[in-house]
């Protein structure tokens, strides 16, 4: 999953930060961006066959020896939404990470009773109905000594992809700017051509990095203020 959505990032260089978790990816395209002049139905379709082909493409390297079976070959789905600010965006993305917290912690303890505490589906279902996270972390850690803060970040907080710019300046994105009390706040003219093809150009050459880190606190968007201009 990972290796595919790098790889719609790398081809699509309109998209600035995609995050994923199970089976969904989210790809967020920039507010400016004029792709197949924004229209829905060529952005997801796009998007869904270019992460399908490399999904598929990519199979051999992550299970050597175990052919696709024609019967079960990988399909994707997607739909595009639009939001009215980047940061509803964020608290788009910050929603995603802290679902996949709670499924993560969910299936972990589901699946440590079934394979390492001897219960049926059902009976561990019924156990963790109405549990709060802390009863699943006490669950883990008081029956099988597992402590849940040090399992993998990768399933603990998902998978977050982004471009990266060494310092924000005038080749690149820009910081955010916040007008002064004095300052009436105006709406930015819009780009050019020429500074869009600019802008497109600077982002396909920018590095592509995958994280495994928190996305809902201000230190991951802090360093990164571009992705919120």
């Amino acid at each position: 999953m990972n290796g595919a959505a790098k790889a719609v990032m790398t081809a699509l260089p309109d998209i600035f930060i995609a995050y994923g978790d199970s089976d969904e990816y989210s790809f967020v395209l920039d507010k400016d961006c004029q792709l197949f002049e924004r229209r829905e139905s060529k952005l997801v379709s796009t998007v869904v066959s270019t992460f399908t082909a490399h999904y598929i493409s990519l199979w051999d390297e992550f299970f050597p020896g175990r052919k696709l079976e024609l019967n079960h070959l990988p399909t994707f789905d997607g739909r595009a939404v639009v939001y009215p600010s980047k940061t509803i965006v964020r608290d788009y993305l910050a929603w995603r990470q802290a679902d996949c917290h709670i499924n993560n912690l969910y299936n972990t303890t589901f699946w440590t009773l079934v394979q390492d505490g001897g219960l049926t589906t059902k009976e561990a279902e019924e156990k963790l109905k109405g549990t709060l996270s802390s009863d699943k972390n006490e669950i883990l850690f008081s029956q099988f000594g597992i402590n849940y803060n040090k399992e993998p970040e990768i399933f603990k907080k998902g998978t977050v992809i982004v471009r990266e710019y060494e310092t924000p300046n005038t080749d690149g994105p820009s910081p955010v700017s916040t007008p002064t009390p004095t300052q009436p706040s105006t709406p930015p003219a819009p780009l050019t051509q020429r500074q869009l093809q600019r802008r497109l150009k600077k982002k396909s050459k920018a590095t592509i990095s995958t994280l495994h880190t928190d996305i809902i606190g201000d230190d991951f968007w802090n360093k990164r203020p571009y992705l919120l201009e």
